[in-house]
């Protein structure tokens, strides 16, 4: 059994906070470790190997491509539902650009393996927060969006996914322009029950 740090594992936990655009400095994360951080959601745990999540990285001129097909879906259902907003579409292209990378993140189904779609969902969700931690661990800036087109039936082809997949959100990045937030919990005593007979 391998022995680790564990106190440092334990702030490192703690330490954990959402930092948004408005708090990057507009300095670049190294692809390395954004390689990192996939590398680490990919080891995520997930029932029967299905390995269900799915990254797309857009950085430099990518992420304008990203910011004009999200406007252009938002756009399309918007007008068509009568909904449409300008200054969120406005938003849609012109907020993304404030990012280093930012990180499409998908739940992909495996038709030969019957596991129930929250499990695929949950262990998404469990390789986001391997990407969080590693973020963290090396002193970069980021948040999961689940905003803009993320929940839109319409997205899914842009991003190459079938009915039966999900898209789960973006994750943008950044190097911080300080210190992160700081936040608190509820004890934990209030939220557990122990049955010891």
């Amino acid at each position: 059994m391998n022995s680790f740090n564990t106190s440092e594992f334990n702030t490192l936990i703690r330490n954990r906070r959402s930092v948004f655009q408005q708090q990057f400095s507009g300095e670049r994360v190294p692809d390395e470790i954004v390689s990192q951080l996939l590398e680490n959601a990919n080891w995520a745990p997930n029932h029967r190997l299905t390995e269900p999540w799915r990254f797309i990285v857009y950085t430099g001129d990518g992420i304008k491509k990203l910011a004009e097909v999200q406007a252009a879906v938002y756009k399309s259902v918007t007008e068509a539902d009568g909904t449409f907003k300008e200054d969120r579409y406005q938003n849609l292209l012109t907020k993304p650009m404030m990012s280093s990378h930012i990180i499409a993140i998908a739940m992909k189904r495996d038709p030969k393996k019957s596991v129930p779609e929250i499990e695929e969902v949950g262990a998404v969700y469990c390789a986001i927060q391997n990407m969080y931690l590693t973020m963290t661990a090396y002193g970069v800036a980021g948040y999961l969006s689940t905003g803009g087109v993320t929940y839109f039936e319409e997205s899914k082809e842009a991003f190459g996914l079938s009915s039966e997949d999900k898209l789960i959100g973006f994750f943008y990045l950044g190097m911080p322009k300080g210190n992160a937030p700081d936040s608190k919990r509820k004890p934990i005593e209030e939220k557990v029950i122990w049955i010891t007979s």
